[in-house]
């Protein structure tokens, strides 16, 4: 479908031109409707169970026009609002020859504004008896071809108003994912958690190992980046005194696009202080299985030809473990021969970057070999030490950090950690940073002096967490590709 009908935008044109001429406003400032799709039904059920004694309700509704059926001197169009659909029945010797006439510049796609009372038709259909009906708006360009089943998938996306207009379980969709985001947010204040707001715009993009986009600020005559994590702001709060926050917004990293991966996506991330990453599993655990009951109904959700039961407890296994019992690879073997892992990983038909630098090519292997297999709800725990620079050292073991990921559906959904909050140790893991970058690494975490210096102030024992807003919806929603449950998704160009 092209970005524009040239041959009907002229008809449409044309009519737009008559209705002017007779004097009617196409686009009128306002409307003032009395009720909705759903509310209008509602009243007249009320009314029915209430004996149906004296006149039916009358209401005012309005939305766009989806249907039309002409029957000479009468008419149904369908009616479509954010609530649902509503049929009118429209007739000459009620509106008036000249009113009913009217109908014949008017289109599907065409906003509409219906009074009248409600009946009920012989097929059983609420319906509004139009004792008047006003334009709202005129549509120059027609409703997809089949306005109830649009499926070409470049259109969906790069055109996503058409995909909410034509497609129910689109708009039901995303009816969801504002549900999950709200009770996300009530079961984070529910937990004791503050909600605040952190800079987008970053002196230096730190708190992940990410590539960030970078913009110039004109006015100070410098350049920004798009944050790629809130984690070290929000830190900083810990740092001053708040013992829990939490923020959900928009992350910004330069990185591909794929079914997973969007440059912009969505994070919840919160602090807590005098927790652990055990202290955040637990949490974890508990939001995301309370998120499914209040959104869903339900803990279990289909996935495949199964059943993914997000109820707690969640598996525990770590990340030696993982990769010994679905790669059969010993990681402690190649605990320091990087060149020794680099061939492992090329035998095994994983792709990496030739910069790939150890813990890169662990998390390659990873991705590749053990988080698919990752389906009912498991935290990958206990990281190597060198993926993971902003966490705590165990301390029985100092090569390997409190950290973990949540997995479900083989999609990884977060990123969490006991923070790590000695000021000293964070300066060493940056600057280790700084020299893999200099080797030609590229996602890698940036020293921020700012941070650090903020560490010297002292910050408690502090467990952390990253959830993907996006990644969650998917998997609740059943959906494999990330661009189906963000509204405008980046797309490469035509």
């Amino acid at each position: 479908m092209s970005l524009r009908d040239e041959e009907s935008f002229e008809l449409r044109q044309e009519k737009l031109a008559r209705l002017r001429n007779r004097g009617v406003d196409p686009y009128p400032p306002r409307f003032r409707r009395t009720h909705t799709s759903a509310t209008a039904t509602d009243a007249f059920v009320e009314w029915e169970k209430a004996g149906a004694s004296g006149d039916s309700p009358s209401v005012t509704v309005a939305g766009r026009m989806t249907a039309q059926r002409d029957m000479g001197k009468a008419a149904f169009v369908d009616l479509r609002d954010g609530s649902g659909k509503m049929q009118v029945y429209l007739k000459s010797d009620v509106l008036g020859e000249k009113a009913y006439a009217g109908l014949r510049d008017l289109d599907l796609g065409d906003f509409l504004g219906v009074r009248g009372l409600l009946f009920r038709t012989r097929a059983g259909e609420i319906t509004v008896e139009a004792a008047e009906y006003t334009l709202l708006a005129k549509s120059l360009q027609p409703l997809p071809e089949k306005w109830h089943g649009l499926v070409d998938t470049e259109t969906r996306y790069r055109q996503r108003y058409l995909d909410l207009i034509a497609n129910d379980d689109v708009r039901r969709l995303f009816a969801l994912r504002s549900a999950i985001i709200n009770a996300i947010r009530r079961f984070m204040v529910g937990h004791g958690f503050m909600e605040v707001e952190t800079p987008v715009l970053m002196p230096e993009a730190g708190g992940a190992a990410a590539n960030p986009f970078v913009i110039h600020h004109q006015a100070l005559d410098r350049d920004l980046f798009l944050r790629i994590a809130m984690e070290l702001h929000l830190k900083r709060l810990i740092v001053g005194g708040y013992d829990k926050v939490f923020e959900i917004g928009r992350i910004f990293r330069n990185e591909g696009i794929s079914t997973k991966h969007n440059p912009e996506f969505t994070m919840m991330e919160s602090y807590e202080a005098y927790a652990d990453y055990q202290d955040v599993a637990a949490m974890v655990e508990d939001l995301v299985s309370s998120v499914a009951l209040q959104t869903m109904g339900t803990t279990l959700v289909p996935f495949e030809d199964g059943t993914i039961d997000l109820s707690p407890p969640w598996r525990r296994v770590t990340v030696y473990d993982a990769l010994q019992e679905y790669a059969g690879v010993d990681l402690e073997h190649y605990r320091r021969d990087e060149a020794g892992l680099r061939a492992l990983v090329r035998n095994m038909g994983v792709e990496t970057a030739p910069d790939a630098g150890w813990a890169k090519l662990v998390d390659e292997l990873l991705s590749a070999a053990v988080e698919p297999k990752l389906i009912q709800p498991t935290f990958l725990m206990d990281y190597p030490a060198p993926l993971s620079p902003l966490a705590k050292r165990k301390p029985d073991n100092p090569d390997l950090v409190e950290r973990f990921e949540p997995f479900a559906g083989g999609l990884e959904m977060g990123n969490a950690y006991t923070e790590l909050n000695d000021p000293i140790d964070q300066r060493q893991r940056f600057l280790e940073q700084a020299r893999r970058k200099a080797a030609g690494e590229q996602e890698v975490e940036m020293l921020d002096e700012d941070f650090l210096l903020a560490l010297e102030h002292g910050m408690p024992p502090c467990g952390g967490l990253g959830i993907g807003i996006d990644r969650l919806v998917m998997l609740l929603s059943g959906k494999r590709s990330i661009r189906e449950v963000i509204l405008f998704p980046q797309l490469r160009s035509k």
